[in-house]
């Protein structure tokens, strides 16, 4: 049996903000109301007390409740506390004299009889106060208020709440917190929606997930360029600058980390601030920055038809001028046999010529210096490498190796079938090329310079090595020799042996290096044979 465990989803970036603005409003409206009960509450029950208190000083000093504690005329005081007590809406007025019996009460069948609470007796030791304890009319909170005349006190005075009707007062006094409490949640539950929904659509309805998954995207993509990305806010502050980016900066002798910092301070040459102004794009610019040459192309952002930044991409010159040489080197193939058509075509004019005139010891001169360079060079390339393309090539270099007046002996095993692929013509050529090219430097300060090629069909493998008399390099070159931009040459150079070894790789095959330094360096390079199926 097999157990499915549904994976949750998680919450929406509008639900989150909704629900913690709504949590927060919650947690603050309800510790507010709380505090604001809890003192309304107080105040309230202080209000009553000093209610009471107020009317229990004003019946004690009346000078009703006097004369009738004196003469004990309990229906003046009764009268009297009877009128005060509905006009002032308390309980129960009750005066008592100094035996505590009542002179006055709410029920008059009780007049006559002592009071009851046990909370009185301090009030006929002079004293006021206010409490809550039990009487006849249930728990209330009562004022005492002693009755003096003169210097002698002569009774009390107690004015009572019931303490349901104090909390009837307070929970009425707390309603309009309860009110505005719960208005003030629900206009906060609307400005949550409405701000989750700003913020959802400033995102572009993005959830917090998929914008993290671009951010990861994007920087693996600026990564991933080999051109310099450079980026600029409508302020001018540059926002990005990719690894390509920074390296250039730093080969430049720059500052790699530029992120926020003015383009103008750093980068003036770039001229980002005039197109974020002028709003032009420019394609193909030649730039220099301190020294490094670079092809910059820069470009204003617009987004809602409004200029918010500017874009740079750039590449270092030279490894522009390295790609562009090896795409035009497939143009030379048709153009190396034209060019071998038209010198054949010429020394057949020569050779018209003379024997028009009759010129025919120079004609057997010339017949044998062309058989001889035929024989050496072009009958050479014929019989040993038997693809047409490949061939042209290959007396193209050797001419130009001529004119450089450069000795090269070419010697052979098997001669080289033709090469069906494209991509592994290609390949070749770039090798060859390139290892030619090198041994032409190698050997160009000397005094008898010499190359040496040889070719060979193995069967399962061709082999070609390639040695020059040159001065032959140093261990430490020689690790560094197929470094892109590592060169033994000029700065701008390094291109060649990193592209060879792209080349093999490309193709399967494999090159050994021997040198010695003043012993001049072959190249052994095998790939796999490639034969045309009939």
């Amino acid at each position: 049996m097999s157990l499915f465990i549904a994976k949750k989803r998680p919450l929406r970036l509008n639900t989150w903000i909704t629900l913690l603005v709504c949590a927060v409003l919650l947690v603050a409206l309800s510790v507010t109301s709380l505090l604001i009960a809890y003192n309304t509450a107080e105040n309230t029950r202080e209000s009553l007390r000093e209610k009471t208190m107020d009317i229990a000083s004003t019946v004690s000093h009346s000078p009703v409740v006097i004369e009738g504690l004196l003469a004990e005329e309990e229906a003046q005081v009764q009268e009297y506390t009877v009128e005060v007590q509905n006009e002032t809406d308390v309980e129960y007025i009750v005066v008592m004299d100094m035996n505590h019996v009542r002179l006055s009460h709410p029920h008059e069948a009780r007049i006559g009889e002592l009071f009851v609470g046990d909370d009185e007796a301090l009030a006929f030791r002079g004293n006021r106060y206010t409490s809550v304890a039990e009487g006849t009319l249930g728990e209330s909170m009562r004022a005492f208020v002693p009755v003096w005349n003169d210097e002698e006190q002569i009774g009390v005075v107690s004015v009572g709440i019931l303490t349901e009707r104090i909390n009837e007062s307070m929970l009425d006094s707390q309603q309009m917190i309860l009110v505005g409490s719960s208005l003030g949640l629900f206009v906060g539950f609307l400005g949550a929606v409405l701000l989750a929904r700003k913020v959802k659509r400033t995102m572009h309805g993005l959830e917090p997930n998929e914008i993290s998954q671009l951010l990861q995207e994007r920087e693996a993509m600026l990564s991933s360029v080999r051109e310099g990305i450079l980026a600029i806010d409508e302020q001018g502050k540059i926002v990005v600058a990719n690894e390509a980016a920074r390296t250039l900066f730093a080969k430049a002798g720059l500052f790699s980390s530029v992120i926020g910092e003015d383009v103008e301070d750093i980068l003036p040459e770039f001229r980002l601030q005039q197109v974020l102004y002028s709003r032009k794009v420019e394609h193909d610019q030649f730039q220099a920055v301190n020294g490094l040459e670079m092809v910059v192309n820069r470009v204003p952002v617009y987004v809602d038809n409004r200029v918010v930044g500017a874009i740079a991409t750039f590449r270092e010159k030279t490894e522009l001028t390295s790609v562009a040489e090896q795409l035009t080197g497939a143009k030379t193939y048709a153009e190396t046999l034209r060019a071998q058509t038209h010198e054949f075509m010429n020394k057949l004019h020569v050779m018209t010529a003379m024997v028009h005139t009759n010129a025919y010891e120079e004609l057997d001169d010339y017949i044998k210096q062309i058989s001889y360079n035929y024989q050496t060079e072009v009958g050479w390339v014929s019989q040993h490498i038997n693809d047409p393309v490949l061939a042209g090539f290959l007396m193209n270099k050797l001419s130009y190796l001529e004119e450089k007046h450069i000795e090269v002996v070419l010697a052979s095993g098997k001669p080289w079938p033709t090469i069906n692929h494209t991509e592994t013509l290609d390949a070749v050529i770039t090798i060859l090329g390139n290892l030619l090219d090198n041994a032409a430097e190698a050997v160009n300060d000397e005094t008898q310079p010499l190359i040496h090629v040889m070719v060979d069909d193995e069967v399962d493998e061709l082999y070609v090595s390639i040695h020059d008399n040159g001065a032959g390099m140093d261990e430490e070159t020689r690790q560094l020799l197929f470094k892109k931009g590592q060169s033994t040459k000029d700065w701008d150079r390094g291109y060649g042996l990193y592209l060879t070894k792209q080349a093999l790789e490309q193709i399967g095959g494999a090159l050994n290096l021997t040198t010695e330094k003043g012993g001049g360096t072959t190249f052994h390079v095998r790939f796999p044979n490639e034969r045309r199926q009939s």
